[in-house]
């Protein structure tokens, strides 16, 4: 067990240079397997899923060097072999966007039935089999492994998803560009790291219009090139560094390429009286002296926050601003309409001090104002939780301690040292 040991209670204040986003770098390496050229990726980040994804790249064969200072990894699949076996590996829910390019390279591959990641709720396997069945492939059960087999002539598609669900978008983008012809798919995930799998692929040579909204249209014109890609600034880790900042009372600026994306986002910050201004490429939020929830004008509502598929705002998002909530003066519901389980933690918060009301597994309201206190508190395995039972801790005077804190290194590398150099006091602890 991996916990963290927070001494509360400082306004955190700076500059930061956020990472990559974890969402877009694993489906960009899962992605290469699609071409025999060398590809190089830039500001990739070193966190747990993208070692266990190297490692498998090379027990299949294939060249990969990675300068971790630099942050710079060079790939070269060239060289597996025709005969390579390929059995997934099950410690994350990015594995199965690897089998399009498994499929294409050695006409199949296996996956275990329980494939690992956050504890968010349900997360089931049925959209992209449909996917790779509609590109030809066979897939069967037997045993607890799932296989998977490249049919015996692939063919365009086109599919309309019951739900913009982001894995399964990239797997048809994945899959379309295993076969000639032009495929499209409805209601497509429009997220950045979508869009920036998009664009990583555009450079390698495929043809793709509509990324960044619900329908898109896939072509592969010959055989894949390689690419020279630079992975920019995670909104994740951008928005919750601006979050860091609103909760302790700080001030404090992150690089940010991409303002365009934060629109929304910045008016849920308004909805707590925060401000979030962008200017050269930095996006800045100046704490105010109280967070206080904005009013409805229909003033027998309450105020919420609504997260679901982009452009809402990302449920990954929602556990940040519901540690606004804990802290701002006020009521707000939080309604996650993706995930049955994105809520449970709230008792977590109540260790604390934090009032808090699960009305049903989606929905959840907090009724800030109340004085909280430090307090040892559990992290479910979800990222974004780990991080905002962090950011109260960070808000309270006195020694808290964060335990089972280690999915922040799933998405987050320096995290904390970033954190530190915030002017917080925070160390891990086994």
């Amino acid at each position: 067990m991996t916990a963290l040991l927070v001494r509360g209670g400082k306004p955190l204040t700076g500059r930061i240079e956020p990472s990559a986003n974890k969402n877009a770098v694993l489906p960009v390496l899962c992605a290469t397997l699609l071409t025999d050229a060398p590809v190089t990726l830039r500001n990739v980040p070193e966190i747990t899923d993208v070692t266990r994804i190297v490692a498998f790249f090379q027990e299949l064969g294939s060249t990969v060097a990675w300068d971790k200072d630099a942050k710079v990894l060079e790939i070269d699949h060239s060289a597996i072999p025709a005969n390579a076996k390929a059995t997934l590996p099950q410690a994350m829910r990015a594995s199965i966007m690897m089998i399009p390019g498994l499929l294409h390279r050695l006409g199949e591959t296996r996956l275990e039935h329980e494939v690992k990641g956050c504890t968010l709720g349900a997360r089931e396997i049925d959209p992209h089999v449909a996917v790779f069945r509609a590109f030809g492939a066979e897939v069967s059960q037997t045993g607890g492994e799932i296989i998977f087999r490249s049919g015996a002539s692939g063919q365009p598609a086109r599919m309309w998803l019951e739900y913009a669900s982001v894995t399964t978008t990239e797997n048809f983008i994945l899959s379309a560009l295993t076969v000639s012809g032009s495929s499209q798919i409805v209601n497509a995930a429009c997220e950045p790291h979508v869009q920036e799998m998009c664009t990583f692929l555009e450079l390698c040579g495929a043809r793709i219009s509509g990324k960044g909204t619900s329908m898109v249209t896939v072509e592969r014109i010959g055989d894949l090139t390689g690419a020279d890609y630079t992975f920019t600034e995670d909104f994740h880790e951008v928005a919750t560094f601006l979050a860091l900042a609103a909760v302790t009372g700080g001030d404090i600026a992150v690089r940010n390429a991409h303002p365009e994306h934060f629109m929304l986002i910045d008016r849920t910050f308004a909805k707590f009286g925060a401000e979030v201004r962008h200017e050269d490429g930095w996006s800045r939020l100046e704490a105010p002296q109280q967070l206080r929830v904005e009013g409805n004008f229909t003033s027998h509502l309450i105020t919420k926050v609504e997260a679901a598929p982009w452009p809402y705002i990302p449920a990954d998002l929602l556990p940040i601003f519901i540690a606004l909530g804990a802290r701002a003066e006020g009521q707000m519901m939080f309604w996650n309409k993706v995930y049955e389980g994105g809520l449970t933690w709230h008792t977590e918060l109540s260790l604390f001090g934090a009032h808090t009301l699960l009305c049903d597994p989606h929905r959840l309201i907090t009724f800030g104002g109340s004085r909280l206190a430090p307090a040892t508190v559990t992290s479910p395995y979800i990222i974004r939780v780990a991080i905002a039972l962090l950011m109260v801790a960070s808000s309270v005077e006195g020694e808290s301690t964060i335990l089972d804190a280690d999915p922040i290194r799933r998405a987050h590398p320096g995290f904390v040292d970033n954190f530190v150099n915030l002017g917080a006091d925070v160390q891990w602890v086994k």
